[in-house]
């Protein structure tokens, strides 16, 4: 009775739900409630399971990464902070779908973002062709430096911010102009068309053509094949990783960060109940149950994430990459 009570506790825990109501639960149970004190030393179990999935070696080949942050209340020597916990979640060349890391930092900064791809670099972290994240400075310097490939800027995220630019009576015209580049049928289209549209928009939306001129690139990505900026370029100057050109099948689901912010989506929902965690400990235990718990569902759906044959042209094995009637 025992074991099961403490693997139900644990599992409500991830859940997200309240102390209060695990004393109630604990009755139904038959048992004579608990306190917050016991579920925090039963949920405490938990640490180790969690440790061993977030440090767990990182094999194969990961030829696309989402990065984003969800940001959470914590106290920290008498006062209350905002923190940043950031996830990375990557697609294998099997087609399936893990979270593959989780960080909790005080900043965004770019020293922030380094560390934490150096950590998955250090794990065995392998064979990244894409990175996609909303706009952060950080986290395309340190793609460039720390793992040598593109980044894409999340397409969804620019569209609302050029939309800001726009008056209220034009935005529906304006994002269906901009969905006219996403709709092209490679790269070089996509790029004529996007400054054909900005061109287009200069004399009466200055700023918002301002800002298509700077993020062609970024916003461009996950076509494939876009040039390499030199500010994008590693230090040793070294060309970027990019696909040479990304399947059509992937390219809906690499323009923007909706996989990861569903999962982030799912972690608010459970965390609410708590509001302000006690300490950087109970995030992760909290937070990393709920990303074991995610990893283990993506694991053991029957469809895959993305086809193994649509993913073997992004490979940098050379036998999963050729058609099998090409091996030796």
């Amino acid at each position: 009775m025992e074991k099961a009570l403490t693997t139900v506790i644990q599992e409500a825990y991830a859940h997200g739900v309240s102390t209060r109501a695990m004393d109630d639960l604990v009755q139904v149970m038959g048992g004579t409630g608990i306190s917050k004190s016991q579920v925090s030393r039963l949920c405490e179990e938990i640490d180790d399971r969690v440790d061993a999935c977030l440090t767990r070696p990182i094999e194969g080949q990961w030829p696309y990464l989402w990065i984003d942050a969800t940001y959470l209340k914590v106290r920290q020597g008498g006062r209350i902070v905002s923190v940043a916990v950031t996830l990375a979640v990557g697609v294998n060349m099997d087609g399936r779908r893990e979270v593959l890391g989780m960080a909790i930092g005080a900043s965004e900064a770019e020293p922030f973002w380094t560390e934490f791809q150096r950590d998955l670099v250090r794990r065995g972290l392998s064979g990244v062709k894409l990175v996609i994240s909303d706009a952060h400075e950080g986290i395309k310097a340190a793609t460039a430096r720390v793992l040598s490939t593109t980044w894409q800027r999340c397409r969804v995220h620019f569209q609302r911010n050029a939309l800001a630019h726009a008056g209220k009576s034009s935005r529906r015209v304006v994002s269906a102009f901009i969905a006219t580049a996403f709709a092209q049928p490679d790269h070089a289209a996509a790029i004529a068309q996007w400054r054909q549209v900005a061109d287009q928009m200069r004399p009466k939306l200055p700023k918002l053509a301002t800002l298509m001129d700077g993020a062609e690139e970024d916003v461009l990505a996950y076509i494939g094949a876009p040039p390499v900026l030199a500010s994008n370029r590693p230090p040793d100057g070294l060309p970027l990783r990019g696909p040479a050109r990304t399947p059509q099948q992937h390219q809906t689901k690499l323009h923007s960060t909706t996989p990861i912010e569903r999962l982030n989506g799912e972690i608010k929902r459970r965390i609410d109940v708590v509001g302000i965690f006690p300490n950087e400990a109970s995030i992760r235990r909290l937070v990393g149950a709920i990303l074991m718990e995610q990893t283990e569902e993506w694991t053991v759906q029957r469809d895959r994430y993305m086809t193994l044959e649509t993913l073997a042209p992004v490979c940098d094995d050379v036998l999963v990459s050729r058609p099998a009637a090409q091996r030796d």
